[in-house]
């Protein structure tokens, strides 16, 4: 059964989205199944994961995630509801850190109504740029250049004004350790030579921009969200305060992207919709919505 649902799942959502990378088999997990009205059968695979303490993934992520994988086939979106309706009695929860989370096609405007009734709410989108996109213009005044260890310090105030503001509209979760995780991070990026870009104005810093390229190949984490090829990835955008508003954000990203897209099928990003900046700013730099991901935090207040 789940052969024949992921083949009529990868070609609806090749009719939902061209960009939509075909549908992959679950990971390891409880199974749930469900009967629709007219006797089709849809089912969904639940995983549990720990996030450890200290890892930048904590920053951004409840402690315990329960995350559904549903598999509908060819079936709508608001087949999700009697998925959903099974839901509250699977969780095993262990700890008041928890959160729920359901990722689907951002144009699936038909699941969105099942997965609001359920509690759930839209707290980041995966969204989407093709390399033939054009870049950005820079903005004068602003100078950009790659970071070095030496900016090391300047860079953690950056990305922690970042988490700040996101910890504001639900994206990021503040931690104690969030200055030493930010840190370690950075470090351990500067180190391994990927990109960080520094914006600087009459010298002084005002910004940074992160990024990476990956490859969605079979088996890799990058294949369930974009299809299969090298893509540009951006980890983080941070403007300090004071600094917004003023064309510091566009003349990082001219400079990451330029680096990032050449061979590339395109890149791609998190960003948090209910953040006033972000959706405005991705979608003027050339992103749109591609996966939706809809969350109940803490898991307890699925209803």
């Amino acid at each position: 059964m789940t052969a024949a649902l992921l083949r009529a799942q990868s070609t609806r959502f090749a009719g939902l989205d061209p960009l939509l990378p075909a549908a992959v088999q679950p990971p390891p997990g409880d199974l749930l199944t469900a009967a629709l009205p007219d006797g089709e059968r849809v089912s969904a695979v639940l995983t549990r994961t720990l996030i450890q303490p200290g890892t930048p993934q904590s920053l951004w992520s409840a402690s315990e995630v329960f995350e559904l994988h549903p598999l509908l086939g060819a079936a709508e979106g608001d087949a999700l509801d009697p998925l959903l309706r099974a839901l509250p009695s699977a969780l095993t929860v262990t700890s008041a850190d928890t959160a729920c989370v359901v990722t689907w096609p951002s144009r699936d405007a038909a699941a969105a109504n099942a997965l609001l009734a359920h509690g759930f709410v839209p707290l980041s989108v995966l969204a989407v740029r093709t390399a033939t996109t054009p870049a950005s213009d820079s903005t004068p005044g602003v100078t950009v250049r790659r970071a070095t260890r030496a900016d090391l310090d300047v860079l953690v105030e950056s990305a922690l004004a970042e988490v700040a503001y996101s910890a504001q509209v639900g994206g990021a979760i503040p931690r104690p350790d969030a200055s030493a995780v930010k840190r370690a991070a950075l470090r351990a990026h500067l180190t391994q030579g990927d990109p960080i870009w520094l914006a600087e104005r009459d010298g002084v810093a005002v910004g940074h921009a992160e990024g990476w390229h990956t490859d969605s190949v079979p088996g890799s984490w990058a294949e369930t969200r974009v299809r299969h090829g090298r893509w540009g990835y951006v980890n983080c955008l941070s403007v300090l305060p004071d600094a917004r508003h003023a064309g510091v954000g566009r003349a990082l990203m001219a400079v990451a992207h330029a680096e990032l897209s050449p061979r590339t099928v395109g890149s791609f990003l998190y960003y948090n919709p209910p953040n006033p900046l972000s959706p405005v700013f991705w979608a003027r730099q050339g992103y749109r919505p591609l996966w939706t991901v809809w969350e109940v935090r803490p898991a307890t207040a699925l209803r």
